[in-house]
């Protein structure tokens, strides 16, 4: 009776082994089976991705190229007609007058658009051209009231009626910017319009 018992406490032994080992394969089996489905569907969603990132690279590009002819407008590098010499103090004293030009962008051009303004000042049949945009911090120079130099009310850069500083505390970078200028047919007044870059010691168009 005594190896009878014992037989059958190893045959319940050996089933609660080979019980658990079955359990053991089956959670194996399907864990290989969830990495496996896992790894699928990570592949599958990182092709999605590659699929609509490549196709919003040109779609992207296009719209660049859409939009750019809106961002990249020309101003024409040719003299333009400013103003008549009659309209220039003989004396001397500056006077500011609008600039207008032709402007053009991939799709349309633009006639008499305004593009800034000169200080025009006479000398005999001599005139000079200063733009009025500070060369400190691109604001607008201003004339004293006794027409004796030109300030800029921004941070003070101040010049003389030649357009250079006069002022050794000027926080300007470099003296006004001189603009080419002729006169045509006696007395039209034409100059070659560009504006420049702030904040630097030399004259860099914009």
């Amino acid at each position: 009776m005594i190896q009878v018992r014992d037989v059958a406490h190893m045959s319940e032994d050996s089933l609660e082994a080979s019980k658990a080992e079955t359990e053991a394969n089956l959670s194996d089996g399907s864990t290989g089976v969830a990495e496996e489905e896992r790894r699928d569907f990570l592949v599958g969603v990182s092709a999605v991705a590659a699929g609509m990132l490549a196709m919003l690279v040109p779609i992207g590009a296009a719209g660049v190229a859409l939009l750019d002819p809106l961002r990249r407008k020309q101003v024409s590098s040719e003299m333009v007609l400013v103003a008549r010499t009659s309209a220039i103090p003989e004396d001397g004293s500056p006077r500011k007058f609008t600039v207008t030009v032709d402007r053009t962008d991939a799709w349309a051009a633009y006639d008499d658009s305004p593009a800034g303004a000169v200080y025009l000042r006479r000398s005999g049949d001599e005139v000079r051209a200063l733009n009025v945009v500070c060369p400190h911090a691109g604001c607008f120079v201003g004339v004293a009231k006794d027409n004796s130099r030109f300030s800029c009310p921004c941070h003070l850069s101040s010049f003389d009626l030649d357009g250079a500083v006069d002022d050794p505390a000027s926080p300007s970078p470099r003296d006004m910017d001189t603009l080419d200028v002729e006169v045509r047919n006696g007395d039209e007044v034409w100059v070659r319009f560009q504006n420049f870059l702030p904040g630097r010691a030399e004259k860099t168009p914009v």
